[in-house]
């Protein structure tokens, strides 16, 4: 672990304005590369995973350097958050580079775009959790409560996907797929989540035991 201060914070600021940039720009390109109304477009914007996800790693890494005493600032400087959002955007990066990176192809903007969210913000921010954040703290009962956002989206997906027949992924896309499949679909990826979890919990132990955290923070 990097307990510099200056330098994580120089790295958070950094890479906070990339993932903002990303964010207001893949907004920008569904506003005016698309046909429907503004409110439309705002629904679907946030009815991606990786959208909500690239949110909630501006969000982590810019209360801490910014706003470091502030109850958000404090909430977000939290190991168990912080390995929690890195779990999360490492899925973001892999289910794309895996099961959709090539049913289509981005030019321009779109592509630059493209590779800020799904692999700029997802390798800077697990190198964040890897070089900033002290290790030995998780138990491994968190890995059970990071199922906690997937599943949030899983019932908005649905619940939208239902209302306007739209659905982010193909592969959860119960009008296409069917209740049976798609639900097949969304049970894997959540098997994948944990397991993706507990191996999470397991390297923060193992690097806490290497010298790079706190042994004696290890608990059950």
């Amino acid at each position: 672990m990097i307990k510099n201060r200056m330098t994580a914070r120089a790295w958070r600021i950094l890479f906070a304005l990339v993932g903002w940039t990303g964010l207001v720009l893949q907004y920008w390109l569904m506003l005016n590369g698309g046909t429907r109304s503004a409110a439309g477009t705002t629904v679907v914007f946030f009815s991606y995973f990786t959208i909500l996800t690239n949110i909630l790693v501006a969000v982590v890494l810019t209360a801490p350097a910014v706003t470091p005493d502030s109850r958000l600032g404090r909430w977000t400087s939290t190991d168990a958050v912080r390995a929690a959002v890195a779990m999360y955007i490492a899925v973001v990066g892999l289910v794309y580079h895996v099961l959709l990176a090539g049913t289509w192809n981005p030019q321009g903007l779109q592509l630059i775009v493209d590779q800020i969210l799904h692999t700029v913000m997802p390798i800077a921010f697990v190198l964040d959790w890897l070089l900033f954040t002290a290790k030995g703290r998780l138990r491994w009962i968190d890995a059970g409560k990071w199922l906690a956002y997937p599943l949030l989206y899983g019932v908005w997906t649905v619940i939208h996907g239902q209302l306007i027949g739209w659905y982010p992924y193909w592969f959860i896309d119960i009008g296409a797929l069917g209740w049976t499949r798609a639900m097949t679909n969304f049970g894997a990826l959540l098997v994948f989540f944990l397991v993706l979890g507990l191996v999470v919990v397991a390297l923060d132990r193992g690097l806490s035991r290497l010298g790079r955290g706190d042994p004696d923070l290890i608990r059950e």
